[in-house]
């Protein structure tokens, strides 16, 4: 009987794996996101989720899914920290679609976790924050689905522009599906104004990228699309859709 090589034959299934994700990455490159969805609810059923921070894409995400696969697992990660306004859209978007976006929060509310820390953590070390509050939670909520969609665009910032339509995310171990990543900021409001799509009241404030209300500001005419997230400091990511780990 031949000696099985275990990490031999792991090899060969992730090198088989990630040549598919390349080969459906590229034939969905020219396909219309609701086509992608579509591919990513068969390849991997119920083992398929979304995650959403109720951005604009996200809202389109969830209304392509009303459609093709209303049955997907959607949730967002709640810090604690979100705009009203924010969590008031996950209610119509409810009412409109049918798809209840499930809140995921961290072990600690807002309150235990200030008093650990002895005030908000977001002010002295935000990536610790984000890492506490969005990183360890979607680890926790992946570690029950084989593949997740976001709504991240290329022309968004320098760290997406290599986004693929699908891979492997290294960071989280699981497929990664963008259906929108190929889209423009235009097209996407486009179509959200056309089909009358709800979306969050903020953005016609000046918010244009929407996270936690501490880290979050409207941004000035001719600034970068996520020049209003950490202002004022280095930091342009929460670490979830970074491509480093």
């Amino acid at each position: 009987m031949a000696d099985v090589d275990p990490e031999g034959e792991l090899r060969r299934t992730t090198d088989g794996l990630l040549e598919e994700l390349a080969r459906a990455s590229a034939s969905l490159e020219g396909a219309e996101p609701p086509e992608i969805i579509r591919w990513a609810a068969d390849r991997f059923g119920p083992r398929l989720t979304m995650a959403t921070a109720f951005g604009p894409e996200g809202c389109l995400i969830i209304h392509w899914l009303a459609q093709v696969a209303p049955r997907t697992h959607v949730f967002n990660l709640e810090t604690g920290y979100q705009f009203p306004e924010t969590l008031a859209l996950r209610d119509k978007l409810a009412r409109r679609y049918g798809i209840e976006v499930a809140l995921e929060r961290p072990m600690t509310t807002v309150e235990e976790y200030e008093r650990l820390h002895g005030g908000p953590l977001y002010r002295s070390d935000p990536n610790r924050c984000c890492g506490d509050r969005k990183l360890a939670v979607i680890r926790r909520v992946l570690t029950s689905f084989d593949a997740w969609m976001s709504g991240i665009r290329r022309d968004q910032s320098a760290d997406r522009q290599a986004a693929p339509i699908v891979g492997w995310d290294h960071k989280f171990g699981v497929v990664k599906v963008s259906p929108l990543a190929n889209w423009t900021k235009a097209r996407v409001w486009d179509l959200i104004i056309r089909e009358d799509i709800p979306y969050n009241p903020l953005h016609d404030k000046g918010y244009v990228s929407i996270g936690c209300a501490p880290c979050t500001r409207a941004i000035l005419d001719g600034e970068d699309e996520r020049a209003g997230r950490w202002s004022g400091t280095a930091k342009t990511e929460c670490g979830l859709h970074s491509r480093d780990g």
